[in-house]
């Protein structure tokens, strides 16, 4: 962990419309150069929490703190925040380059000063050979594009990011996520990115706070929030989970969780004998056949070929469909068959129900 202090602090930060909670009291430290994303369903506060941090938004309670400074009560204009939003608010009477200019010129930079930085952000962009044009005459992702080194040409201290690609088709998000992770490594900005999309949020995160119901839910890199939710609410948002809800007991000494009558074993458990608790097995670390630990049977009702892997869903009598994923080159069963599924208690996680 970096010694520099956080380049955003929020702390205590909430907001309230009434009665309702648009955001309740949260505290989160971003640090220099990190990529963090907002990643929650509608209405969970994380537009709201960003709007805060740029100063869109006044705070019920709490502090931004930036650089070291309190910005709370800042204007937006002197916070010095670059904004991408998901419709690219480009000027359809500039070209390309003046678009990118915009924030140089209001700024009274030198002329030259101007056309060079202009100049590298186009190349940043891979759009040098398109400064001439208007808006109108770009596709969606180059318009992105526009939006994006419009934002990253006069090095702001922080960039916020509301869900740049989501009117985008799949295909083109894809490709523009990469082109933003490069665009962050290379310039080593300071990121705060909002999407409802996990998917965009894993590929694209340093890390990701997780957001429920006006409150974060989980801070952590990506490849631990999959692998550790802390939460059932995490594990079902955050991929593809089996969850069997119950309550910890003991066996031989050892810890297993009681769900619908079956006795699962597992590892780690912290909450006490008697707690209630849900069991979070992902789909690729469940197996065909009587092979692990835990193992229960069931009727095969779907397959789903997804490319590159093949999704089993098994109909047990007491616990529901569990998710099974096998490779796309596995023999995968019929749908009629009777199976049984297993998984080794090292690869569940115990999580608050």
């Amino acid at each position: 962990m970096s010694q520099q202090p956080p380049k955003v602090l929020v702390q205590g930060l909430s907001k309230r419309y009434g009665e309702i909670d648009a955001l309740q009291a949260t505290d989160l430290s971003i640090e220099t150069g990190e990529f963090l994303t907002l990643l929650g369903p509608s209405g969970s506060g994380k537009t709201t929490l960003l709007q805060m941090v740029c100063g869109l938004v006044p705070p019920s309670a709490g502090r931004v703190i930036i650089d070291g400074q309190d910005h709370t009560a800042t204007p937006v204009h002197r916070r010095d925040i670059g904004l991408v939003f998901q419709h690219y608010a480009l000027f359809p009477h500039l070209t390309v380059a003046e678009n990118i200019a915009f924030p140089l010129e209001m700024r009274r930079l030198k002329t030259s000063l101007v056309k060079d930085k202009v100049a590298q952000a186009l190349d940043l962009v891979r759009l040098a050979h398109l400064g001439a044009r208007f808006p109108r005459e770009l596709s969606g992702g180059q318009q992105q594009r526009v939006a994006l080194a419009r934002c990253f040409v006069y090095q702001p201290s922080v960039i916020l990011m509301d869900e740049p690609l989501g009117a985008l088709d799949r295909k083109l998000r894809e490709h523009l996520q990469v082109e933003i992770k490069q665009l962050h490594r290379k310039t080593g900005a300071t990121i705060i990115y909002v999407t409802h999309d996990q998917e965009e949020a894993l590929a694209m995160s340093d890390r990701i706070c997780l957001m429920n119901q006006a409150r974060v839910e989980q801070v952590a890199a990506p490849r631990d929030i999959y692998m550790r939710p802390a939460t059932a609410f995490a594990a079902e948002f955050i991929g593809t989970s089996n969850i069997f809800r119950g309550h910890i007991s003991r066996e031989n000494g050892e810890p297993i969780l009681i769900s619908a009558g079956h006795a699962f074993k597992v590892a780690d458990v912290s909450q006490g004998e008697g707690a209630a608790a849900a069991l979070v097995i992902r789909p690729e670390a469940v197996s065909l056949g009587n092979r692990g630990e835990n193992s229960v049977s069931g009727r095969v009702i779907e397959t789903i070929f997804g490319g590159a892997d093949v999704r089993v869903l098994v109909e047990t009598a007491s616990l529901g469909v569990v998710s099974c994923r096998l490779t796309a080159t596995a023999d995968a069963p019929s749908i009629g068959d009777t199976v049984s599924v297993s998984w080794p208690k090292s690869v569940g996680v115990v999580v608050k129900p």
